[in-house]
């Protein structure tokens, strides 16, 4: 069992602490009934994180190995393997290691140092879990170098299972008719996103004639700009009408923007397969994962430098000239 397409007809036992509608449990349970497997899933549809924990939890100690081939953990397996490792590991285990709360915690959100207590106690979860895996999946090769390197996890057990965006909701439509260009950029203001470029190059940008933003995301007051051009901000949208704000726009920002985060370079944003799916011109940071999928002779994809607003802003005024001839 050394990538996802290996596991083909077998019982498997697929636990989510995530909500079960998370297109990325989604994505992972439709590609193992595919293989033609039977799929048991173990999630919960509360909102509350502790609560689906609680649940998930239960319905395990309930559980069975007897009735399974294999088991796979999605989303977050740092949370079940602690405590269900001795269970999990009677049968062969498949994890979606998406993300290291070490590398989150101390370096893209800096809630701990590493070198503190609690930065030595995460890094040692991540390790643990990893290490317990019979095969492992990531979002982008980059991430999984660094897991490899990082956790000393074999890279043969490692495999990529890019994102892809739920086509339901997100699909090429018409552009209604507009003066201004257009350039939308939404997301949930996390660091690595570099939302601080973002704001910068719109600051000077500020005065270009026939040049409109949209921002859909949790800025704050404090942050939104004034200037020439109209600056539309948005705090949420339901999925439908982002699509609908999506398909107005010409330009797109997928990011990630920060220069500093290294996270930032070995992740692909979950915005940009869905910016793609619409068929809309994006903009992405300059990264070894970005590369892994795109390319400057791709129609519609720019690369730009990241955690530079300027370079940002003249790629933003330099596509708006070549739009608008």
């Amino acid at each position: 069992m050394k990538r996802l397409s290996d596991i083909r007809n077998k019982r498997i036992l697929y636990i989510a602490t995530k909500n079960s509608d998370y297109l990325r449990l989604v994505q992972e349970i439709r590609l193992l009934r595919e293989n033609g497997n039977t799929v048991t899933v173990i999630s919960s549809p509360s909102k509350s994180y502790p609560k689906r924990l609680l649940q998930v939890y239960g319905r395990l100690l309930r559980t069975s190995m007897k009735d399974y081939d294999m088991s796979f953990v999605g989303f977050a397996p740092q949370l079940v393997l602690p405590l269900f490792r001795r269970k999990l590991k009677k049968k062969p285990l498949a994890m979606d290691f998406f993300i290291s709360m070490y590398d989150t915690l101390c370096f893209d959100r800096k809630k701990f140092r590493p070198e503190s207590l609690a930065g030595r106690l995460l890094r040692r979860i991540d390790r643990k879990t990893l290490v317990a895996a019979d095969l492992a999946i990531c979002d982008t090769k980059a991430h999984g170098r660094y897991f490899c390197k990082e956790f000393g996890f074999p890279a043969e057990k490692m495999s990529v299972l890019y994102l892809e965006a739920d086509s339901s909701i997100y699909y090429p439509r018409p552009m209604k008719e507009h003066s201004d260009f257009t350039v939308l950029y939404f997301g949930s203001v996390l660091p690595l996103q570099g939302v601080s470029v973002i704001l910068k190059a719109i600051d000077l940008l500020k005065d270009e004639k026939g040049l409109r933003f949209v921002f859909v995301g949790p800025l704050g007051s404090d942050n939104i700009r004034t200037g020439e051009n109209i600056t539309e901000y948005i705090n949420w949208l339901p999925q439908e009408e982002l699509a609908e704000k999506i398909a107005g726009a010409d330009l797109c920002l997928a990011g990630h923007f920060d220069g500093d985060i290294m996270k930032a370079k070995r992740t692909i944003a979950g915005k940009t397969y869905i910016y793609r799916a619409m068929e809309k011109p994006v903009v992405l940071g300059d990264n070894p994962a970005n590369r892994e999928l795109f390319s400057e002779s791709d129609k519609g994809v720019y690369f730009c430098e990241m955690g530079s607003p300027e370079k940002l802003a003249e790629l933003i005024k330099q596509i708006k000239e070549q739009r608008c001839v």
